[in-house]
């Protein structure tokens, strides 16, 4: 079963009993070994906050490759966000794993977390961090979508159908536990090397109490609009929500549905072009 490691290894420090040989040869043991190793390749984006990083480096020498988040000083006011969305106290990096039991319950596949742990400043977190295990040959959808998606030949097209059909059963089980992801852009999504779907990039996961439909149509806009244009087209994105919603015809409520898609999409789309950013949906 995926789910967080609840081995306490040291204080603060959790990790799953199969790696701790290779944690400890690499001297990963405490937060603040953690917050003080320095190696890997550094992946911080410039648009992180400054209270992110992330590095990711192979664990040991005959280990996987992982992605270390470390999250330092998060400011007061977004943990308190974080608390009242999730409808608990807890620190940043937890967000990262907790719910991944209930979405493998689901049917939904999420990377295996090795280690996390955390400390606190009173009140509020001083720091924490996860180490997550890199999908196995794993490719976001972003970077590349599967040859039928591109190619003409009839044999494709079935293959193009059956494609577009599992994701649209991947998100329907996502969304069936009540949860929302708030960033489902392509670049979260993943096929592994046995073209198995993942889902990554769990920190803002929520079950929302209020407001569901809202995030729910927030998270089909974000697939709309990074589904690029020149592979996926508009009879895929109808295609797509059809067998998502388990209908062959649309509904008065369908249609009003992908008109707040759109009208989403097109916000979206705004908010790039000021930041002289392309719109991948547009794309021809």
């Amino acid at each position: 079963m995926n789910k967080l490691p609840d081995y306490e290894l040291t204080p603060g420090f959790f990790a799953d009993p199969a790696y701790v040989s290779a944690l400890t040869e690499m001297g990963l043991t405490t937060p603040d070994s953690v917050f003080a190793f320095d190696r890997g390749a550094d992946l911080t984006k410039k648009q992180l906050s400054p209270h992110r990083s992330r590095t990711c480096f192979r664990l040991g020498q005959d280990g996987p490759t992982v992605y270390l988040k470390r999250y330092e000083h998060p400011p007061a006011l977004q943990q308190i966000r974080n608390w009242i969305d999730h409808r608990r106290r807890c620190c940043t990096s937890v967000y990262d794993g907790h719910l991944t039991e209930l979405l493998e319950e689901a049917g939904v596949a999420a990377p295996k977390t090795i280690a996390y742990g955390f400390e606190w400043n009173g009140l509020f977190e001083k720091r924490s961090f996860i180490l997550i295990q890199e999908i196995d040959g794993g490719a976001s959808l972003e970077q590349k979508l599967p040859d039928c998606m591109t190619d003409l030949t009839p044999q494709a097209a079935r293959q193009r159908k059956a494609f577009i059909r599992e994701v649209a059963d991947f998100v329907r089980r996502f969304h069936s536990t009540g949860c929302r992801h708030r960033d489902l852009y392509l670049c979260h999504l993943f096929l592994d090397k046995h073209q198995t779907l993942y889902l990554i990039d769990l920190q803002r996961v929520f079950r929302p109490i209020l407001l569901s439909e809202r995030f729910r149509i927030k998270d089909l806009a974000q697939l709309y609009y990074s589904a690029p244009g020149r592979a996926v087209s508009r009879a895929d994105r109808l295609r797509f929500y059809q067998h998502y919603r388990q209908k062959k015809k649309l509904t008065r409520r369908d249609k009003w549905i992908i008109g707040q898609i759109k009208r989403k999409v097109r916000r979206i789309a705004a908010h790039d072009r000021k930041q002289g950013r392309p719109a991948p949906f547009e794309s021809r």
